[in-house]
């Protein structure tokens, strides 16, 4: 299991990558995560909902309220145009600091 803090600060590229393609509201998000992750990374729901209110505060992200497949009302969160440029600035963000952390993570005898 993928331990809260190694993922804290990656929350939102996780948040804004699954909203992407479409909206979506935080069980399904939840669970979106949880089935991505095989498992081993499970988001608190305050976690979740401090994540999604804050990226809405920020103007990344739209709440409206519509119908779940199953017909309940539920709110739902969607990428705005500065949601997705954030993304992409994430995304590269992320590259970058998976390169350095390889770079020392990485066994080798060359320093």
């Amino acid at each position: 299991m993928i331990g809260a803090d190694a993922i804290r600060g990656h929350i939102d590229l996780i948040l804004l990558s699954i909203l992407e393609p479409h909206p979506s509201y935080a069980y399904e998000i939840s669970r979106t995560i949880t089935d991505r992750s095989r498992g081993e990374y499970a988001i608190k729901q305050t976690t979740l909902y401090t994540a999604v209110k804050r990226l809405e505060s920020q103007g990344l992200l739209r709440s409206f309220e519509d119908l779940s497949p199953t017909g309940k009302p539920r709110t739902y969160y969607q990428l705005t145009p500065d949601g997705h440029d954030q993304l992409d600035r994430k995304r590269a963000e992320w590259r970058s600091t998976r390169e350095l952390v390889d770079h020392f993570a990485e066994r080798t005898d060359a320093s």
